[in-house]
């Protein structure tokens, strides 16, 4: 694996001095490309370009404790996963064996730790990374029924493998700039509408019916929990603060709402929610407890086996199951990728953005350490737009919330006070202003209308990224040539089209051929 660390600032884009002369801005932060004055500050502006990039020190860390406190739900959510305290509770093999949720929280909170301080220095963005919650949910459901654990990560190894040989020979910064730039806004916004229903969701101000509509509103179409109510209050306030534009208005309103939540769990004793608590705390409830301290136990590093799910059952399901990984890993980051882009105002008027190589370099070998330390792939999170809303800019952000990330193996009850209520407050915020990329969509243009709007529906409504990008690509495909400008399509995006379509059908296609 190659990265480029020599060149430590970024004055020139991806394409070089072309790039440089095309950059945009989003945001109130100049790209890095824009003609601005040399950084005059210390060693960390000069390692990160926080001046260039029109940020400061504060700003970076301000906004890497938001980002880490939007995304440090999952270490208390990878291990429910994945593992359990008992077989009884947890996810178990073929084999019948189970990983230990202790373990799978330390190897959780060391894997985001080390992958995010190295995406902040090598990539130079403000860009979180953590298990993925798709993929680890596709591991414990359907993988393990057929395979091991360790064989399980080994699968998610090999994916990772790939998808670094795709960023090392740049087929995958190919395929991102064959992408035309009104789906590139598309996945902006789809994204923003997909980290609010999220948000929505978790909070349980959005919730699904037994009958009738998919989903609606609290319960019976009325708010009748405190948790809810918290973080009804939350988004209001950290909605004000962005709009008065207060500087650290995202954590101030953090801090102040779970300090409320502690209030009110201290007052009415809500506790977890659960199906003989409906109205308690999603995830985690805001309380100090127990042992402050701990240490945590690293037995599952290096707990993996590379090509045992191939002796187990075949090299075609085997390959079936990486095919599945490496698709789902490949797309959700690159979508993931361009929205974060946009939102801290590093894109360029193509959609690249500096180091875009090296991004997707640390990205992929964000696969191949989750598997390899058995807390399933790790990959961007969507949740860092939280602390570029907060104003990060560059990867010191990143290195504040990987720094975090490792002190969360010894602090798990700290990392656990922010209830999920306060944590989605800040997500449907910052959704809202990635939603704003719409405005870069001409929708007066069918061909180019309808694949937009079915990128951006379909991320929320499938929750999921990949399908998102997957219907949107195959669409315009399809639309574009049928209107007479097939000459206009990048001939990548007819081999992605036709990978996403199998991509869809590969239920039926698996059954077809026997796996």
């Amino acid at each position: 694996m190659s990265i480029d660390i020599t060149q430590r600032t970024d004055e020139l884009g991806p394409e070089g001095e072309s790039a440089k002369q095309s950059t945009t801005q989003t945001t109130t932060a100049p790209a890095d490309g824009a003609r601005t004055a040399p950084s005059r500050g210390g060693l960390l502006d000069r390692i990160f370009s926080i001046t260039r990039r029109g940020s400061t020190v504060s700003r970076e860390i301000r906004g890497g404790l938001v980002t880490f406190f939007t995304m440090a739900y999952i270490v208390i959510l990878n291990p429910l996963i994945l593992g359990g305290f008992n077989a009884a509770t947890a996810p178990t093999d073929v084999t019948g064996a189970f990983l230990p949720a202790a373990q799978v929280g330390a190897v959780t909170g060391l894997t985001a730790g080390v992958l995010t301080i190295l995406f902040g220095i090598f990539a130079n963005l403000p860009f979180g990374l953590a298990a993925g919650l798709g993929i680890n949910s596709f591991l414990a459901v359907a993988v393990v029924k057929d395979v091991s654990w360790p064989e399980a990560m080994g699968l998610v190894v090999i994916n990772g493998v790939l998808i670094v040989l795709f960023g090392v020979t740049g087929a995958r910064t190919a395929i991102f700039r064959a992408v035309p730039q009104e789906l590139k806004a598309a996945i902006t916004v789809g994204i923003g509408l997909f980290i609010a229903f999220i948000g929505f969701v978790d909070s349980g101000f959005v919730r699904g019916t037994k009958a009738g509509p998919p989903v609606q509103l609290g319960h019976d179409g009325s708010i009748t929990t405190l948790p809810t109510l918290v973080f009804i209050i939350g988004l209001v306030l950290m909605g004000i603060l962005v709009a008065r534009k207060v500087q650290g208005g995202l954590l101030i309103g953090i801090i102040a709402t779970t300090g409320l939540a502690m209030a009110v769990e201290a007052i009415w004793h809500l506790g977890a929610a659960g199906p003989d608590n409906p109205d308690g705390w999603h995830l985690n409830t805001p309380v100090l407890s127990g042992q402050l301290v701990s240490m945590p136990d690293l037995s599952l590093v290096g707990h993996f086996d590379l090509f045992g799910a191939f002796g187990r059952v075949g090299v075609l399901a085997a390959l079936t199951l990486v095919f599945t990984l490496v698709f789902t890993n490949f797309f959700d980051a690159m979508g993931t990728m361009t929205g974060l882009a946009k939102s801290a105002g590093v894109a360029h008027k193509d959609g690249t953005f500096p180091r875009l190589k090296s991004a997707f370099i640390i990205e992929g070998f964000g696969a191949v350490l989750g598997g390899a330390n058995s807390g399933s792939s790790n990959t961007v999170y969507i949740d860092s737009a939280a602390g570029i809303g907060e104003g990060a800019r560059t990867g010191l952000a990143s290195v504040v919330t990987g720094a975090l990330f490792l002190g969360s193996m010894f602090l798990t009850p700290l990392t656990s006070v922010v209830p999920l209520e306060v944590a989605s407050a800040a997500l449907v915020v910052v959704g809202t202003m990635m939603a704003g990329q719409i405005r870069e969509i001409d929708f007066t243009k069918f061909d180019v209308a309808l694949p937009s709007f079915l990128t951006i529906v379909t991320m929320p409504l499938t929750y999921s990224i990949a399908n998102g990008i997957g219907a949107g690509f195959v669409t315009w495909v399809l639309v574009r040539s049928a209107s007479g400008k097939a000459r206009s399509i990048h001939p990548l995006m007819w081999i992605v089209a036709a990978g996403f379509v199998v991509y869809f059908v590969r239920g039926p296609l698996g059954h077809l051929i026997g796996t």
